[in-house]
């Protein structure tokens, strides 16, 4: 069966991009880290939202530098209300969110489907089809940007460790409990 996981590099505040989707401050805060090196093969597909692929950075999207720092090569699946004029290879674009998350299941066979993008996590979420939460703290504050998660008026949602680690950073894995 496959699992539904979201996976983020966030600052100490609680931001995964910066101001006007900012990503160079996750440079210095990049290199191995056994939990992420482990789950790379495990992914069979990705689910990223628009903002993600395609960038609000403008230097960044992982239409252009690949997702996991160019290290993930494989079957993805972009969530957009509008879809690009000509086909990107490699990539399925879906305007539902249920058609999104049935493409990058079928994709990713018995593997994690690893979300990219705080919207899309956030209404995989709501949609009671988030399975995990994995986040990588890095030690910065960035003040402002984008959140890990952005639920206005969302009700409490319970989490249960699976895993947690301290070297090279704060490694914090979670269940979603239902």
């Amino acid at each position: 069966m496959t699992t539904i996981l979201y996976s983020a590099t966030m600052s100490l505040d609680g931001f995964i991009a910066g101001p006007g989707g900012d990503m160079s401050w996750l440079a210095p805060h990049l290199g191995p880290n056994p939990v992420a090196d482990d789950l790379l093969p495990r992914v069979g597909a990705l689910l990223v939202g628009a903002r993600t692929f395609y960038g609000d950075d403008p230097n960044r999207g992982t239409d252009r530098e690949g997702a996991f720092s160019g290290g993930w090569e494989g079957p993805q699946v972009v969530l957009t209300h509008r879809p690009p004029a000509t086909a990107v290879p490699g990539v399925t674009v879906a305007t539902d969110l249920d058609s999104a998350l049935a493409a990058a299941r079928a994709a990713a066979g018995d593997r994690y489907v690893n979300v990219l993008g705080a919207d899309v996590a956030a209404q995989c979420l709501a949609a009671g089809q988030l399975d995990e939460v994995l986040v990588f703290v890095a030690p910065v504050l960035l003040g402002d940007g984008v959140r890990l998660f952005h639920r206005p008026g969302g009700a409490d949602v319970r989490l249960e460790q699976i895993h947690a680690a301290t070297t090279p950073v704060p490694t914090l894995w979670y269940r979603v409990r239902r």
